[in-house]
């Protein structure tokens, strides 16, 4: 219940009859949340058919807690809350938001119906009035075999970052994760990945700055991790360290990604 809050919660500007972004067109890390999804929500309807309900009931325990609450909720925070409203990073994070919402309503209408009848009754744009006269999802069209490896991988070095995140919290070498500065070493495939995503890591680690440093291909697999405190100022909106901040009167202390952000002309 927790969780597809937060999610709904999300929605509450969104239009899905002008803002949804095209499947093909969405930012990679959504299409991955979309994959986990459909694998769950495929699960799910395999053990419906079969009357098998707790096999139901831990499909969606583990969507939920794991693969939303933890993953997806938690490295999309900073362009939910920071990025211009109308940003094409944000659209695309509310579209997989309200595909999501709408899957899960349907899905959870026959275990759990007052809270799929809650979520429906919240979700934006114009529906039928009852989850429960409604079919359960198609959900073939958002797997991706492709993809889901790629980041598979990435979730693994993940793990290892905020393993040592949070060894160096517990040394009271940094707070939270956007006050550090993570260097991550890494070789052979999986250090082809890294650097495939290098633009996307300080995203999915949740850090301010991110040092990456790649080993040789051909060698075996194997990733570092290395955290200091992040350098820079603090930029009193979004909390990240940046180099500097800015210094006019109406934009003090703010970083140059927020004023931009900030400065998105009103919708028309």
């Amino acid at each position: 219940r927790n969780t597809t809050r937060i999610l709904v919660a999300n929605l509450y500007d969104f239009d899905p009859a002008t803002d949804m972004v095209p499947v093909e067109r969405m930012d990679e890390v959504d299409r991955y949340a979309l994959a986990r999804y459909a694998d769950a929500a495929a699960r799910m309807l395999k053990a419906y058919d079969q009357y098998d309900f707790s096999t139901v009931a831990q499909a969606l325990n583990g969507l939920v807690t794991v693969d939303l609450s933890a993953f997806y909720v938690d490295v999309t925070k900073d362009r939910m809350y920071t990025l211009a409203t109308r940003s094409h990073a944000r659209r695309s994070t509310q579209t997989a938001m309200y595909i999501v919402c709408d899957g899960l309503a349907r899905l959870l209408a026959p275990i759990l119906p007052v809270t799929a009848d809650d979520l429906w009754r919240h979700l934006p744009g114009p529906h039928p009035e009852s989850v429960h006269l409604e079919l359960f999802p198609s959900v073939d069209r958002y797997k991706d075999e492709a993809l889901s490896p790629r980041w598979d991988a990435l979730l693994k070095v993940r793990e290892q970052v905020n393993a040592a995140l949070e060894q160096k919290r517990k040394d009271k070498v940094i707070g939270n994760s956007l006050t550090a500065h993570v260097t991550v070493t890494a070789q052979g495939g999986v250090g082809r990945i890294l650097e495939q995503y290098r633009a996307d890591l300080p995203m999915l680690f949740i850090v301010s700055d991110l040092e990456l440093n790649i080993g040789p291909a051909d060698a075996v697999d194997g990733v570092t991790v290395e955290v200091d405190k992040a350098r820079g100022v603090k930029c009193e909106r979004c909390w990240r360290y940046v180099p500097s901040i800015r210094q006019e009167a109406d934009w003090a202390g703010l970083c140059d990604r927020c004023v931009d952000a900030l400065a998105e002309p009103p919708h028309q």
